[in-house]
């Protein structure tokens, strides 16, 4: 019966299909120093600099302590820094950030090529896309 109950159930098969995942990213950043939210933190200060800490928690679906303490980890490695703005804190990478882009990037595709050779890259990229629009929907942004 709780067999069932666990196959049947979203949030505790959401949860170890996190966990999986979290292992496999892990261990694919590793190789940059990076844990996985330090390294797509990177990616989106890379693709906006000047991006502010608010803009960066609602890309990375973070709460905003969580981003503050993962913004102070990544100024103390010397990656970014910021400059406040009156009541605006903007991020940008520094010289020793940008030159993890490469590397990133690689681990990223790495990342995908190991999860896409075990599900198949369309059916990862379509999984994918589901859960990012149920996510949505579960947070009330997108009404059916």
């Amino acid at each position: 019966m709780l067999d069932t109950y666990l196959k049947e159930c979203l949030y505790f098969t959401a949860n170890r299909l996190g966990r999986v995942l979290t292992k496999m990213a892990e261990d694919e950043f590793a190789s940059c120093g990076l844990a996985p939210n330090g390294a797509f933190l990177l990616m989106a200060v890379y693709e906006q600099e000047g991006i502010t800490q608010k803009k960066l928690g609602e890309m990375l679906h973070l709460q905003p302590s969580t981003v503050t303490r993962l913004i102070e980890k990544m100024i103390g490695r010397s990656l970014i820094y910021n400059q406040v703005e009156g009541r605006l804190s903007r991020i940008y990478s520094t010289d020793k950030g940008k030159a993890l882009q490469p590397q990133i990037q690689q681990c990223w595709d790495t990342l995908r090529d190991r999860y896409g050779a075990i599900l198949g890259i369309e059916d990862g990229d379509r999984l994918t896309l589901e859960l990012y629009k149920a996510s949505d929907r579960l947070e009330g942004k997108i009404q059916e």
